[in-house]
């Protein structure tokens, strides 16, 4: 197992990559804040489990063989996160209903907690080469 697999580093790496993907969902909707009829998006949470893995997932158990490379997807293919569809958005008389002082809000926010995963896993690998003796 590498070190980067252990459920509390994935847990962290799948937080910035939902960080990531959010930050191009909100971009997006600041993008089309004058586009007619269109509607903002955001991303739906990640949820883990008290082990550090994804709720869902299934890390830790015995994956299944391959008879052929053309099997089964690439084992490193980006992961897509669900959109948060909530509704109530007020509506403009164009129909668009991006407001942009909440995505900036959320774009802030965004970057304050994707800032923090990135510390707190730098900081976790830099504890781990420290205790294997890489320092």
């Amino acid at each position: 197992m590498a070190i980067t697999d252990l459920p509390g580093l994935s847990a962290l790496r799948a937080k910035m990559q939902w960080h990531q993907e959010r930050q191009r969902v909100l971009a997006e909707n600041i993008a089309n804040s004058d586009t007619p009829n269109f509607r903002p998006r955001d991303l739906m949470e990640p949820k883990f489990d008290r082990n550090g893995l994804a709720a869902g997932s299934t890390a830790g158990t015995l994956p299944m063989m391959r008879t052929s490379g053309t099997h089964l997807a690439a084992a490193g293919s980006a992961p897509t996160f669900p959109l948060d569809r909530k509704g109530g958005y007020e509506t403009r008389p164009a129909g668009n209903a991006v407001n942009l002082e909440d995505e900036m809000l959320k774009v802030s926010a965004n970057q304050m907690d994707y800032a923090a995963a990135t510390t707190l896993y730098s900081r976790s690998l830099n504890l781990l080469k420290t205790a294997i003796g890489k320092r």
